[in-house]
């Protein structure tokens, strides 16, 4: 999987070169805002594979730009870098491409964004990304997209965001 970052109002996409650690691993793109990669704590949370998350964990310390098979969890109620609050599946078929991919990230993390927190996302303060499928996850059956809404300013964000409404 892949983890890219959506820029604020414009939807515009990360372009941070995700390099290939395995076939079956996901990548994560860092998320910078105003150039500054946001801090976090690397020794914090219990490591997870990357195919075992769901809706409602929150991570840390997970802003390598490489592909990644474990991530680190946390309780929610700890201080933690993103939540994930969404997920949709890909068809079955080829490999539709990168871009195709992030086209429907884009559209199902969107579409999820307001009943998860309770504002539109046009109106919140917080801005979103997502896992998706690598060409080698693609070819293990990951179809997965996984939305995760993260506090911009690169604060640590304490609670869980569903219904939050800010």
């Amino acid at each position: 999987m892949k983890k890219t970052t959506v820029g604020r109002r414009t939807l515009a996409f990360a372009t941070v070169v995700a390099a290939a650690v395995s076939l079956s691993a996901c990548s994560i793109l860092n998320q910078v805002t105003g150039g500054i990669t946001e801090a976090v704590d690397p020794d914090s949370g219990t490591t997870q594979g990357i195919f075992t998350l769901v809706v409602g964990d929150c991570e840390v310390g997970n802003t390598d730009s490489t592909e990644v098979s474990t991530t680190k969890t946390i309780d929610c109620a700890e201080p933690h870098d993103a939540e994930i609050y969404g997920a949709s599946y890909l068809p079955d078929g080829e490999f539709p491409g990168d871009a195709a991919i992030e086209e429907q990230a884009t559209n199902d993390c969107l579409a999820q964004f307001e009943s998860f927190l309770g504002i539109n996302y046009d109106d919140s303060v917080y801005n979103f990304s997502w896992y998706y499928p690598t060409e080698g996850s693609w070819s293990d059956g990951d179809r997965e997209i996984l939305c995760l809404v993260y506090d911009p300013t690169g604060a640590q964000i304490s609670g869980s965001l569903a219904g939050a409404a800010r």
